[in-house]
């Protein structure tokens, strides 16, 4: 079907109470797995690529923003459920313009580095841009905590939700993501919401809230905060772990036919052992969020 616009899919989010997963991906059969899963619980989906790392400078190999798009765009056209797609957390405003004019439907420029008086208006600029294409934006505000070091780094620092309110007044956000004792790039463990404190935030503001770092929140708080104003919530690091580990033993099948491991699809594909695992994944979490049956 069609890619479904954002603000579609948060309004039928908010008004049956449950919450949409953005389950990241980052190759083809990745985007495979999300939607496999999604199909299979008949549960509408945002699909996506992460900016940061698409567009950074470091990378071996330039990226064609454009093939993403394509296939991100496809996918959604060729699913039986209503599937958006972000262009997400990217601090290269010149990037975010570009996806929202190459098929991506949300589109969300994040960078820690900028003060709130540059960020807001530069986001602003940019919401004006893909307004005008049709695109939504979301934003962030507060500093998630990191884990990816295997230890909870405390840099993390709490939404303020006046300036929440003000600033999506300003800048005219369709979501915001919010930072409330969730974690980025958690490897292991859960832990709880500040739930008391997302409440005040959804008290003053009036647009769906994301929370990133899914993978490392309790399935009872993801459920308290989607009656607090939720709509969105991302999942990128499990599902990655899950992608490695599972391939990771796909390749101790030394066959001497290397068509076996790689596109022939058979029980031997690490491209289909890949594929299997996302969409094993998203089947661990999906159900959590009250979105399954509602395609």
């Amino acid at each position: 079907m069609p890619l479904k616009p954002i603000d579609q899919l948060m309004s039928a989010a908010r008004a049956g109470g449950y919450a949409l997963g953005y389950f990241e991906s980052w190759n083809f059969e990745s985007l495979q797995g999300v939607i496999d899963a999604a199909e299979q619980m008949r549960a509408p989906v945002i699909i996506g690529f992460n900016g940061e790392f698409l567009s950074g400078p470091h990378r071996c190999a330039a990226e064609r923003l454009s093939w993403y798009g394509a296939l991100g765009r496809a996918a959604a056209e060729s699913a039986s459920v209503p599937v958006g797609f972000i262009f997400n957390e990217c601090p290269d405003d010149a990037w975010v313009k570009r996806a929202a004019s190459a098929g991506f439907n949300l589109v969300m420029p994040a960078d820690a580095t900028a003060t709130y008086e540059d960020y807001e208006r530069r986001v602003r600029e940019i919401a004006v841009h893909a307004h005008g294409l049709g695109v939504a934006v979301e934003a962030e505000l507060g500093h998630l905590p990191c884990g990816s070091s295997g230890t909870i780094d405390d840099s993390g620092t709490m939404t303020d939700p006046d300036i929440a309110a003000r600033f999506v007044a300003a800048t005219k956000v369709d979501l915001l993501a919010v930072s409330v004792g969730n974690i980025h790039i958690r490897l292991s463990g859960e832990q709880d919401l500040a739930l008391g404190h997302l409440e005040k935030i959804h008290r003053r503001v009036p647009v769906p809230l994301v929370l990133h770092g899914g993978t490392g929140i309790t399935a009872g708080s993801l459920r308290e905060a989607i009656k607090l104003g939720v709509a969105k919530v991302n999942y990128g690091t499990y599902l990655k772990q899950r992608y490695l580990k599972t391939l990771r033993a796909a390749l101790q099948d030394t066959t001497a036919n290397p068509h076996e491991l790689l596109g022939i699809g058979g029980e031997h594909d690490v491209m289909v052992a890949g594929r299997h695992a996302v969409r094993d994944a998203v089947l661990d979490r999906i159900e959590t969020l009250g979105c399954c049956g509602r395609a």
